[in-house]
C-alpha cells in the first residue's frame, strides 16, 4: 500500500487517455476499464478502514445517544431516564441517519450494526469522488476528470472517515455536490440560461452541510455569493436592467429556497423547546446552561497547535489540568503568569468553572487582548490555520499526538511523516493551481476557504480534521494544476442540462 501511494504523483502526471470523448456525456456503463480501477481501488482503501477498527470520540457517543434516544423515547436530547432532556447543541441531521440504521440494523446485529453504517459511509464518499470527476469533465477535460478521480479515490484523509462514525463523510459529500451543482448552475447562468435542477441540488447540498455542523452554513454563503457575482459579471447590455435584476433575483431565490427550507424544521423545534431562534447549533452549550465563554476567550489568546486541544481543551471543564501543558505564549508577564498559575491550581481542585473563576479567566485574556490584538487577531489565527491544516492528520490513525518524538516510536513517527507529505502533496499542489488561475469558478472555491479558515482561525480548540472538508476543492484544484487544463470559465461555456 505504501510503495503504491509513494508513485502516486508519477501515475497521475501520465494519465493522457480521456475517460470519455470530449464534448459528450458517457454514460458510466461505457467508460473505460481504468475508471473502474480507481473506483475499485478506492472502495478496496475504504474497507480497510473499516476491517481494521478505528480511534473512537466524543462526539461519536453523542451522536450515538442523541439517535437512540430520538427512536426509542422521540426526544431529541442527552441522558437516561428522568435525565433525558431535549438539547440543540448537536444538528441532526447525523444523529437521525444513526438512528434510522439503528432501527433497520440492530435487530439482525445488535453488537455489528455500526458496520453497516461504515459500509454506507464508504459509499458516500464514493460517491463524492465521482461528483468531483464529474465537475472536472464539466469544466476542465477528460484527463483532469481521470485525476480528479484518482485523487479522490485514494485520499487517504476523506477515506479514514468512512470507519468514524461522524459527520465528515456528510460533510464531504455535501460540498462535492455543492461543487458539482453550483458549477452546472454558474455555467448556465453564463450562456444567459437558468439550470433550475442544478440550484435545488446545489441548495439541497449546502442544506445538508448545514444540518451536519454549524460551520457548513458556509457553504451556503459561498455559491450564494458566487452566483451573485456572476449575475454581475454576466450582465447582458442586450436585455433591460430590470430582466437582468429579475434574473439574478429569482436565481438566488431558487437555490436559498432550497438552502432554507430544510432548516425550517430544526428551527422551530428549537423555539418550541428553547424560546430562542437557533437556525444552527449554538457553539458551547444549551440555553441557560452555564457558560464558560470567560476561559474559552482565554485560551484563543495562546493555543496554536493540536497538542494543546489534547492536553488542555478537552480537559476544560471536567479533568485537570497540567501546569506543563501550558507554554511559555500563554503569559505575557511573571505577575500574569502567577495569576494564571493560581486559577489554573484553583481549577483543578473540583474540575469545575463557576461563574466567578470564569469570570478571572475572562480578565486576563482581555488584558493580553488589549495589550497584543495583533496577535489575536491575526497571527494567533493564521498559525492555528497553518496547524489544522498541514499537521500529519494522526487522531485518524491512532498514532501519538506528539509524532515528532522519534525516538519514543520510530514506526508511528515514520507513518506520521509519511502522511504529512501526503497531505502537504494535496495542499500545495492545489495552491499552485490557484496561483496559476487555472481553477475553474475560483472565487466560489476561494471564498469558501476563506470563510472556513477566518472561522477556524477564531475557534480555541484547532482540530486538523476541522480542514478536511477543504480536500474536494483541493482535489478539484489539483487535477488541474496536475494535468495544466485551463478552466473553461475563461470562455463562455456551452451548458448542458444534463
Amino acid at each position: 500500500m505504501i510503495s503504491e501511494t509513494g508513485t502516486f504523483p508519477f501515475i497521475l502526471l501520465n494519465m493522457s487517455a480521456p475517460i470519455h470523448p470530449p464534448r459528450c456525456q458517457r454514460r458510466w456503463f461505457l467508460w473505460p476499464r481504468r475508471a473502474f480501477l480507481w473506483i475499485a481501488a478506492g472502495l478496496v482503501l475504504r474497507l480497510l478502514f473499516i476491517w481494521f477498527p478505528r480511534p473512537g470520540d466524543d462526539d461519536t457517543l453523542d451522536y450515538l445517544q442523541l439517535g437512540h434516544n430520538l427512536l426509542h423515547f422521540g426526544i431529541y436530547g442527552m441522558g437516561v431516564g428522568s435525565d433525558l432532556s431535549p438539547t440543540m447543541y448537536r444538528l441532526p441531521a447525523y444523529p437521525i441517519f444513526l438512528g434510522a440504521f439503528e432501527f433497520l440494523f440492530a435487530r439482525f446485529w445488535p453488537n455489528s450494526w455500526l458496520n453497516a453504517v461504515f459500509l454506507f459511509q464508504a459509499a458516500v464518499d464514493l460517491a463524492s469522488g465521482l461528483l468531483l470527476m464529474s465537475f472536472a469533465r464539466r469544466h476542465l477535460s477528460d484527463r483532469a476528470a481521470e485525476v480528479a478521480l484518482a485523487l479522490a479515490m485514494l485520499c487517504p484523509f476523506t477515506a479514514a472517515y468512512a470507519g468514524i462514525a461522524m459527520t465528515e463523510c456528510f460533510s464531504v459529500f455535501a460540498i462535492a455536490l455543492g461543487l458539482y451543482a453550483a458549477g452546472r448552475a454558474l455555467a448556465a447562468q453564463a450562456s444567459r440560461s437558468r439550470d433550475f435542477t442544478a440550484l435545488i441540488l446545489a441548495g439541497l447540498a449546502a442544506a445538508l452541510a448545514a444540518l451536519l455542523r454549524p460551520d457548513g452554513i458556509l457553504l451556503f454563503a459561498s455559491i450564494a455569493l458566487a452566483l451573485f457575482i456572476d449575475s454581475l459579471r454576466n450582465r447582458s447590455i442586450a436585455r433591460p436592467r430590470s430582466l437582468n435584476l429579475r434574473h439574478t433575483f429569482i436565481t438566488i431565490s431558487i437555490f436559498c429556497f432550497a438552502a432554507l427550507l430544510p432548516l425550517v424544521p430544526w428551527t422551530v423545534r428549537n423555539w418550541a423547546d428553547f424560546h430562542v431562534f437557533q437556525p444552527l447549533a449554538p457553539r458551547y452549550a444549551d440555553p441557560g446552561e452555564n457558560s464558560i465563554a470567560g476561559a474559552r476567550r482565554w485560551l484563543r489568546t495562546w493555543t496554536v497547535e493540536f497538542i494543546n486541544t489534547a492536553n488542555v481543551c478537552w480537559n476544560f471543564p471536567g479533568d485537570t489540568i497540567e501546569l506543563a501543558d501550558i507554554p511559555a505564549r500563554a503569559y505575557d508577564s511573571l505577575e500574569q503568569r502567577a495569576r494564571t498559575i493560581a486559577l489554573i491550581a484553583e481549577y483543578n481542585r473540583t474540575t469545575t468553572l463557576p461563574p466567578s473563576l470564569d469570570a478571572r479567566f475572562a480578565t486576563i485574556a482581555d488584558q493580553r487582548i488589549h495589550d497584543h490584538p495583533l496577535r489575536y487577531y491575526v497571527i494567533l489565527p493564521v498559525l492555528r490555520n497553518a496547524d489544522m491544516l498541514l499537521r500529519p492528520r494522526t487522531i485518524e490513525y491512532d498514532l501519538d499526538v506528539l509524532w515528532w518524538r522519534w525516538h519514543d516510536h520510530p514506526a508511528q513517527s515514520a507513518w506520521a511523516i509519511f502522511l504529512g507529505l501526503i497531505n502537504l502533496f494535496y495542499v500545495a499542489i492545489a495552491a499552485w493551481a490557484f496561483l496559476r488561475r487555472r481553477v475553474p469558478w475560483a472565487w466560489m472555491m476561494i471564498s469558501y476557504l476563506v470563510f472556513r479558515f477566518i472561522v477556524l482561525g477564531a475557534m480555541e480548540n484547532p482540530e486538523p480534521r476541522y480542514t478536511v472538508q477543504c480536500f474536494p476543492i483541493f482535489i478539484v484544484a489539483a487535477a488541474t494544476a496536475l494535468t495544466c487544463s485551463r478552466a473553461c470559465t475563461t470562455k463562455l461555456p456551452q451548458h448542458n442540462p444534463r
